[in-house]
């Protein structure tokens, strides 16, 4: 684990924190979005800066960003492309649409139709596009940072689970403290930081770091504490659908890239509770009568990181 491949994150954190002020911790749970090649939904209100921030990520990056805008009538032909016939080749020629970038953020998604929506499935997990029956590679990174507004819900579409848990992560930032708002201010007289921010991180070292963190030693008792964790979620009488095993091995990798980031070449039992919520709670569905007694995913989630003990290596005892 050589110190310079972690200044890589470390720089990219400190670039974005030029633009995102306060929000280091959301920032931190990005770069582990990004490490463990995943997607986020950020669920917050409107003016937090959720577009800044994945504005920042592309460019400290070095890549490629573009941002759609989801309405009822956008079409899944606006985010992958299209085929258009070009009369002087007699031929039809692929548009590439803007999901052919590193970092695209899909503004308001549940404002999207569930056809549109559905285009980004086999994106987000299969890496590529199929339009008129031809298959396109995306660019590699890609990552998808999709907001919601989680109070407004007229005409909305909410995402189904088979959708949500395309998402290795659920991250909200929150607003700013009244400190971190006067600093903002200041930052925002003349001119936004983010004109002025460079790259600090080629694509193709982010690559090289994704190699290094699938080696971080995860013990075989933490990996059956986090399939006792997402069972647990299944079984649980207030919960209509649990966590698959798609969260399983969501929280695995960024639990590897966690500890990376906190300079370790292994994961704690630490590391899994605190990534839980974020990798776990949009994956389950509460059963109606227990949201009618206040019951939440959260809160359930909760209930089962206390009440879930950690196994026991019988080789060491």
């Amino acid at each position: 684990m050589a110190d310079n491949e972690r200044e890589l994150i470390e720089r990219m954190i400190e670039n974005i924190e030029k633009v995102i002020i306060g929000k280091r911790e959301t920032i931190e749970l990005l770069m582990v979005a990004l490490l463990s090649d995943g997607h986020v939904l950020l669920e917050d209100v409107p003016g937090v800066g959720k577009t800044m921030l994945a504005r920042s990520l592309a460019v400290s990056l070095e890549g490629a960003f573009k941002r759609v805008q989801c309405t009822p009538d956008l079409l899944p032909n606006d985010i992958t492309g299209v085929s258009i016939f070009n009369q002087q080749t007699t031929a039809f020629e692929f548009r590439t649409g803007p999901i052919f970038v590193n970092v695209l953020l899909v503004d308001e998604i549940n404002r999207a139709t569930p056809r549109t929506q559905s285009a980004l499935l086999e994106a987000m997990q299969e890496r590529q596009v199929t339009v008129d029956g031809m298959t396109y590679a995306l660019p590699n990174p890609f990552l998808v940072l999709a907001t919601q507004n989680p109070i407004e819900y007229e005409g909305t579409f909410p995402l189904p689970e088979a959708q949500l848990d395309r998402f290795l992560m659920r991250l909200s930032m929150g607003y700013p403290s009244p400190a971190d708002e006067e600093k903002l201010l200041n930052h925002l007289r003349r001119e936004h930081p983010v004109n002025h921010l460079g790259s600090v991180v080629k694509a193709g070292d982010l690559l090289k770091l994704r190699e290094t963190i699938w080696e971080i030693h995860l013990d075989e008792t933490l990996a059956a504490y986090i399939v006792g964790l997402v069972t647990a979620t299944r079984q649980h009488s207030e919960l209509a659908v649990g966590g698959s095993p798609r969260a399983s091995l969501a929280l695995y990798r960024c639990a590897q890239a966690y500890a990376w980031m906190k300079n370790r070449d292994y994961v704690l039992p630490d590391d899994v509770q605190y990534l839980a919520p974020y990798v776990i709670t949009h994956r389950l569905m509460v059963q109606p009568e227990a949201m009618l007694r206040g019951h939440s995913a959260a809160t359930i989630l909760q209930e089962i990181l206390q009440k879930t003990d950690l196994p026991l290596d019988d080789s060491k005892q």
